[in-house]
């Protein structure tokens, strides 16, 4: 097998948007919710102005432009094809990165701090907080290939990180994630290569598996939003980690689901007060979208959680400095005093005043300073 590094271009065929719009046409829609809030899933009206505005003013060639000037490639690693971007600094003595999205988002979240961690000098930074950006798309997500055997869980994927840095040459390395990026780079910093100096979470695993009898306030609020979570918000991992075959047929059959249950997440999960409209742009939700409509990856992508989702948030032992940032209204604030007991080796700990699950995303200013403060002094 050609275990080459091969540069990639996005290039849709026009029969792909011709058939998306047609089905954006003759879209069936239930009745109105009966509720005023999101207990009953994605309000109506918000979807509707996300199909209207799908079908009659989004241009996916402007996405498609963008993503292609940055440098795209792929490479076969442990017999799969993996896509990524690679953007290296003009500084050469940038600290190379490896940012890992999750799901429901794609390479799409990284595009708004590329400039800034590349350039720093043009962006309220110093040349010496520059990197250079590994930024790959997940197994069955995006432009990477989809898994044709099972096995392709958390642990593997890891591993495949690691030898794609290795790849590309980095003999020292820092990683970054959140939601199944954050288990990723967790699992890395377990594997520990010898090449990685540290990672950064914004979604830390801290979760004892053994639970205390008393909680902090810190402690009992998380519990709190695990239960949440667990009761309102969890639907959709409870149907991708047990049947994400069924759910595909759907999502891949039509648009308009496909939209919905990812549009639903942002509205609950980033900081936007249910709306994501007052965060994101309709373009740029609909960019993150077409990363799962037009490579038809609704069940490759769910499988991810059919492979690894029990158990996986857990409490890791973590040996390697780790840096943390909290965003409130991510699904859950993760409490220091956990932290402190699973990474030994806590170079960084803040807990800022806005921002959800999306933090690159949605706040890119704050999640480039985190991420500057957080290795400075790993380089």
């Amino acid at each position: 097998m050609d275990t080459s590094i091969k540069p990639f271009k996005i290039s849709v065929p026009d029969q792909v948007i011709q058939d998306l719009n047609a089905r954006l046409d003759n879209a069936r829609l239930p009745e109105k919710e009966l509720v005023t809030d999101l207990s009953q899933g994605l309000p109506f009206e918000q979807l509707r102005r996300l199909i209207d505005y799908w079908r009659n003013e989004y241009d996916w060639r402007r996405c498609e432009s963008k993503l292609n000037a940055y440098p795209q490639f792929t490479t076969s690693i442990d017999g799969l094809d993996i896509h990524f971007l690679h953007i290296q600094s003009e500084h050469t003595d940038a600290m190379p990165l490896l940012l890992t999205h999750g799901w429901p988002g794609s390479v799409v979240e990284f595009l708004k701090i590329i400039e800034p961690l590349t350039k720093p000098e043009l962006h309220g930074g110093d040349a010496k907080d520059a990197f250079h950006l590994v930024i790959p798309s997940l197994p069955g997500f995006g432009f990477s290939a989809k898994p044709e055997q099972p096995g392709w869980g958390v642990e593997r994927i890891a591993k495949a990180w690691s030898e794609l840095m290795k790849k590309l040459g980095y003999s020292k390395y820092v990683a970054q994630g959140g939601d199944w990026g954050a288990i990723v780079t967790t699992q890395l910093g377990v594997l520990r290569p010898d090449e990685l100096a540290g990672i950064h979470l914004n979604l830390p695993l801290v979760l004892p598996e053994e639970l205390p009898t008393e909680f902090s306030e810190a402690e009992g609020k998380m519990m709190e939003a695990i239960a949440y979570y667990q009761r309102w918000g969890a639907g959709y991992s409870t149907q991708q980690m047990s049947r994400p075959q069924t759910v595909g047929y759907a999502l891949a059959d039509s648009p308009v689901g496909q939209a919905a249950w990812i549009y639903e997440k942002f509205a609950e999960w980033a900081d936007c007060d249910g709306n994501p409209e007052n965060v994101f742009t309709l373009d740029e939700l609909l960019d993150n979208i077409m990363l799962y409509w037009i490579p038809n990856t609704a069940a490759s992508s769910a499988r991810l959680y059919w492979e690894s989702f029990d158990n996986v948030f857990f409490a890791r032992n973590l040996e390697l400095p780790t840096a943390c940032s909290i965003f409130p209204k991510d699904i859950y604030a993760a409490p220091k005093s956990w932290a402190e007991k699973c990474v030994h080796n806590l170079i960084y700990w803040n807990e800022l005043d806005r921002g959800g699950h999306f933090a690159a995303f949605e706040c890119p200013e704050a999640f480039v300073s985190e991420l500057r403060a957080s290795f400075k002094t790993l380089r």
